[in-house]
């Protein structure tokens, strides 16, 4: 063991440690200047509070995989229970347990058919509204089409009108959701005219669309295929292990939402921006594409075949990964590269850290998809990569991700090329998820 008793790292006065703790923006630039000072392991305060960045796959394999009950949730995460109850993202112990081995059936392989035919219908209904010399606000573009996605995997809306009144109150709470990481949240939405308030709000709304429907389908005792039915098959059907009530039904329905539109259609808006910056990858997209599905439509048993593309999707993820931070309250002592981390403490394990750390990912910033190559991931320790998470806790839907990503672009690649439109640099935001600071436009050109 060291004989100092924490990790060296940057001295954080009150004014920066106030900006650091209010001010999102400036968080990834800071922890960017302290890995690349400090290296695999660092320690800060603010206020009274002791922050430990680690920046190491060893150490974060620990921490999300056999050491994992050492921690619970950071204070963002827990904030947003206001939304998200105590789905599977918020809730902790032998509870979050229960309810993932609930749930896990849910997202068995044995159920992909029937999301390939919502995902496609979706997909092609958008691909098909778009003209050649548009200009697209492409996370617009991706966030909505996964807002339909995930609407209809959920709740399989049976007409538009329906559909259209979950996706407003969802993709108004969604949009602002940074608001629920902010110690103002609360008073906020006290003011009558405040965003804060107009969120709660829309929140109401859903909860009333979502009890609505949760209800309907208890009475006409119909199975709809959807998830929202096999939630509910285990409220009806309680076992041994099973005893989800009414309220947690909704707060999963409310975490799937989260995860399977903002996550996604982050990560494919950033797919695009990426291929359009790099027309030689693109290119090479559209080869796979002709040569695997020629003029055909591609079909789940096809994402097997499509290598390259799903290698696309996951250098997209390694430069822009959607969660892009993880906070941890350590509940235990914890130890780590010969230091032993108090409980009580703050830990970080940042993904865009990670995907950024030049000993794993030369020259970083470059987009290349040869870095996934069956070769290439076998040089590189687990945890140099987890744009899902990891461990117990990792993301239940990362299967699906894949088989979503792949076939969106697929799909869309078939018949649309992006080309990048001149505009300022792009430049980040890390809110709940990572955004850019101002739209990314992108133009359409038809593929022959």
């Amino acid at each position: 063991m060291s004989t100092n008793p924490y990790p060296p790292g940057p001295k954080v006065g009150a004014f920066d440690g106030f900006l650091l703790a209010t001010r999102r923006r400036d968080i990834l630039n800071f922890l960017i200047k302290v890995a690349d000072e400090y290296g695999d392991i660092a320690h800060f305060r603010i206020g009274s509070k002791r922050i430990f960045l680690l920046n190491h796959p060893d150490y974060i394999q620990k921490a999300l995989t056999s050491h994992y009950e050492s921690f619970v949730k950071g204070q963002q995460i827990r904030r947003t229970r206001h939304f998200l109850g105590e789905g599977l993202l918020t809730s902790e112990g032998e509870f979050h347990r229960r309810q993932r081995r609930l749930i896990q059936p849910a997202f068995h392989r044995n159920h992909f058919t029937a999301h390939e035919a919502i995902i496609m219908e979706h997909a092609i209904r958008l691909s098909e509204g778009w003209q050649h010399g548009l200009q697209l606000d492409v996370m617009r573009e991706m966030k909505g089409l996964m807002l339909a996605i995930t609407s209809k995997m959920i709740f399989g809306a049976k007409t538009d009108a329906e559909a259209d009144e979950i996706n407003e109150a969802v993709g108004l709470v969604i949009s602002q959701f940074q608001l629920f990481g902010s110690p103002l949240a609360n008073l906020l939405a006290k003011f009558p005219m405040s965003r804060a308030r107009r969120i709660h709000k829309a929140q109401d709304q859903l909860d009333r669309i979502v009890r609505c429907i949760i209800a309907e389908r208890r009475q006409s005792g119909q199975q709809h295929g959807d998830l929202l039915s096999m939630l509910i098959s285990a409220l009806d059907h309680p076992g041994a292990d099973a005893q989800m009530d009414e309220l947690h039904v909704r707060d999963e329905a409310m975490t799937f939402f989260l995860a399977g539109s903002e996550t996604m259609g982050t990560g494919l808006a950033w797919t695009w921006f990426l291929l359009a910056q790099n027309q030689t990858v693109q290119a090479k997209l559209h080869a796979e594409l002709d040569t695997v599905l020629g003029s055909r439509l591609p079909v789940l048993a096809d994402v097997a075949k499509l290598h390259y593309t799903k290698m696309v999707f996951a250098e997209a993820l390694r430069i822009y990964p959607p969660a892009w931070v993880l906070a941890r309250y350590l509940i235990k002592d914890f130890e780590a590269g010969g230091f032993v981390l108090p409980a009580g403490s703050i830990v970080i394990l940042s993904q865009y850290l990670m995907h950024h750390d030049p000993r794993y990912f030369p020259d970083p910033s470059r987009f290349d998809p040869q870095r996934w190559s069956a070769e290439a991931k076998g040089t590189r320790p687990q945890y140099s990569y987890f744009p899902f998470g990891g461990g117990p806790r990792g993301c239940l839907g990362e299967g699906l991700a894949w088989i979503q990503g792949t076939l969106l672009i697929a799909t869309i690649a078939q018949r649309w090329r992006m080309l990048a439109v001149p505009s300022l640099p792009v430049k980040l935001n890390p809110l709940i998820t990572l955004q850019p600071k101002r739209k990314i436009r992108l133009q359409l050109a038809e593929r022959a």
